[in-house]
């Protein structure tokens, strides 16, 4: 068992400013610490020991590392950008491959020996398809994850089918309501990419967007799957009960108008600083007091 010394100083080793000397990077222990380079960037990028942080301790303190990439990629939430992390020497091996490949296909193409260039044209796509196998996501997810993913759309598909029961007249509602849930969808991913290329996390003022984001996630659906419920459920098509449903419809509209107006502020004020933090605050102010009303009607 890790105890918490051992966690803090492997914290604080994290969060130390680098040390340079001899033209060479080390941490705050002495520890040369390697560069992830790619075409376009070079940067020094402290790993975490895994036997001594969690997961989450990983990514919280060590978010650009390769552990954080392969703990990401497990969970199911990785991007290609973490597998080049991972593979950072493969843009590299793959261009003197191809170079010395071009090198010895050249006496192959001007001899015209057809079962030569065959042999160069198989060596040309194998990289590709190891390029295919390494970037198929699904692969690096953890089996215990996809099974639980795989439980979580199954319920879904059960919920999906149980919203074209009930009443006839209350059907318009329940299509209504998955035709939000899916522009929801959409302009979240939009406004959370927007949060990450304004405020490169991390940053007090990206966890203070995406708690918002977060918490706006869990309200919609609460009150979309609340609202679905009725229009399965119901028995009998009366005001109140249609009162009550595009009350709760209303409230996702409401979201959705918010998380807009967030994502157009974001995308005018990409790249200015001061002058656009107190309209984005307000904006970020107004979803609260929209989440916190909600929560008191219940």
């Amino acid at each position: 068992m890790v105890n918490d010394n051992s966690k803090t100083a492997e914290i604080s080793r994290l969060k130390s400013p680098l040390k340079y000397r001899d033209y060479k990077v080390y941490d705050s222990l002495g520890n040369e610490v390697k560069c992830f380079e790619s075409f376009s960037d070079l940067k020094y990028i402290v790993e975490p020991d895994s036997s001594i942080l969690s997961e989450d301790e990983i990514l919280e303190y060590a978010p650009l590392s390769k552990e954080a990439s392969k703990v990401r990629l497990k969970r199911g939430v990785g991007s290609s950008s973490d597998v080049m992390r991972i593979n950072d020497s493969l843009p590299w091996i793959l261009g003197l491959y191809y170079t010395i490949s071009i090198c010895i296909s050249i006496p192959a193409v001007y001899s015209g020996n057809r079962l030569a260039m065959f042999f160069i044209l198989i060596l040309a796509v194998l990289p590709l398809l190891y390029l295919y196998y390494i970037f198929k996501l699904k692969q690096y997810v953890d089996k215990s994850i996809r099974q639980v993913n795989k439980s979580r759309f199954n319920v879904f598909k059960s919920q999906k089918a149980k919203s074209t029961e009930g009443l006839e007249s209350l059907k318009k509602y329940a299509a209504e309501i998955e035709e939000l849930k899916t522009i929801f969808e959409s302009k979240e991913i939009a406004v959370r990419e927007l949060i990450e290329k304004r405020f490169e996390p991390p940053q007090i003022t990206y966890d203070k967007f995406m708690s918002t984001i977060d918490k706006s996630h869990e309200l919609f659906y609460n009150e979309a799957e609340s609202a679905l419920n009725i229009t399965r459920l119901a028995v009998e098509d009366t005001p109140k009960v249609d009162s009550e449903i595009e009350n709760k419809i209303n409230t996702l509209k409401s979201i959705i108008d918010q998380i807009e107006d967030l994502t157009n502020e974001l995308v005018i004020n990409m790249n200015s600083e001061d002058n656009s933090q107190e309209d984005l605050k307000i904006l970020v102010d107004d979803m609260e007091n929209l989440i916190d009303s909600v929560k008191e009607y219940k």
